[in-house]
């Protein structure tokens, strides 16, 4: 026992030392000196003892902090005030808030010649987008088989308990994950599809990937949201029974379904031209409509134009998309007019220029390339092939 509170002693010496160092003492009995000693306060509080209100203000005031000197006083950080979390938990602003270029405008004003596909790619999707078709039916009892197509992409925001914690708003219609489970996506889905999922941020990471493979997808990808709060900063009104962290974050699910390469199927994807992270402002407290963002990375991923969006509301309304819901005020789908927007061609297409500004895989070969062996090869003897 001696022996470990020996070394106890030792490794707190070696902290108190390395603190002394980072703040500028030579001495160890100087870091309460220089950190903020009680007895100032404490000597002001004894002179004025005939004051019983002034004395109780000062009692009060040396209990609680109001900011983060006192703790950066002795960080390790060359620049501590850069210290985000902590800025966080005192002014009520995310480190997120301090992302720069995160908005679709200037996201690439560096980068021309990423920027000049965005701009191609947007022309080339509003130019080949269907008029906007959607239909205000219960999900619950609605057979998807009637819409009589199959979809290239299908984009799934259900109503989760989760959103709704904490808002004066009663919506009621929750969806629990046994009725997401129900939904017979599998049967309006393309032989070669993905679909994405918002699933919050708690159990629906994991139920949300067993909703996948139900549907026969498996799991590609996870895009995930980070909102920012500039507008309104402050700590969150929505928290998780027992939690000790906020969530500022939530997660959209992508499912892929049958064989779709990157390096070899360019007629239907265009691979790398966003990132898996949207950063943008939170809704209002109550409001829980998900980034528009999300249909600009589908739309410049997946070339495929059939594209379903269920849950919708009368905000999602969107060209190329059919918008399936119960809270949509009205309807205009019709199936045999809907159907005949792709019997010439169910993708966008692409164009030269587009081609040869998209980010490419490099293709795969099997030469033989000398002593070394055949290309394509690890020392493994595995074949590597990019997807």
């Amino acid at each position: 026992m001696s022996e470990v509170i020996k070394s106890l002693k030792e490794k707190s010496l070696k902290r108190k030392k390395l603190l002394a160092q980072s703040l500028g003492v030579s001495e160890i009995e100087d870091i309460t000196s220089v950190l903020g000693d009680d007895s100032t306060s404490s000597k002001t509080i004894k002179d004025d003892e005939n004051d019983a209100g002034s004395s109780k203000k000062l009692q009060t005031e040396s209990l609680f902090y109001k900011d983060s000197s006192l703790f950066l006083k002795g960080t390790q950080s060359s620049n501590p005030h850069n210290d985000y979390c902590q800025h966080f938990v005192d002014t009520g602003q995310r480190p997120q808030n301090f992302v720069r270029d995160v908005g679709l405008a200037d996201r690439f004003e560096e980068y021309p010649k990423l920027r000049e596909l965005i701009r191609l790619k947007d022309e080339l999707i509003a130019e080949t987008a269907t008029p906007p078709m959607y239909l205000k039916t219960d999900l619950k009892s609605y057979d998807l088989k009637s819409l009589g197509v199959k979809f290239d992409v299908i984009l799934i925001e259900p109503p989760l308990e989760e959103y709704y914690r904490g808002t004066s708003g009663t919506h009621g219609n929750f969806w629990n994950w046994d009725e997401i489970l129900n939904l017979e996506i599998e049967a309006v889905a393309s032989h070669r599809s993905f679909v994405f999922l918002w699933c919050g941020s708690s159990e629906g990471l994991d139920l949300g990937r067993n909703c996948l493979k139900k549907w026969g997808f498996r799991r590609c990808e996870d895009i995930c949201w980070i909102r920012t709060n500039q507008n309104s900063p402050g700590h969150s009104k929505i928290l998780e029974p027992k939690a000790v962290f906020q969530r500022t974050k939530e997660h959209c699910l992508m499912g892929i379904k049958g064989t779709v390469r990157r390096s070899t199927d360019g007629d239907f994807i265009h691979a790398n031209v966003d990132i898996d992270l949207i950063i943008s402002e939170e809704n209002e407290f109550g409001k829980v409509e998900k980034p528009q963002e999300i249909f600009h990375i589908i739309e410049h991923f997946c070339l495929g134009r059939r594209r379903l969006h269920l849950f919708g509301g009368d905000s999602t309304i969107r060209s190329g998309w059919l918008t399936l819901g119960p809270d949509l005020t009205n309807s205009n789908f019709n199936r045999d007019l809907y159907s005949s927007y792709f019997e010439a061609n169910p993708t966008t297409g692409s164009t030269e220029r587009i081609s040869m500004l998209r980010p490419k895989s490099p293709p795969t070969t099997n030469s033989i390339r000398g002593r070394g062996g055949l290309r394509g090869f690890s020392r493994g003897g595995r074949i590597r092939t990019p997807r």
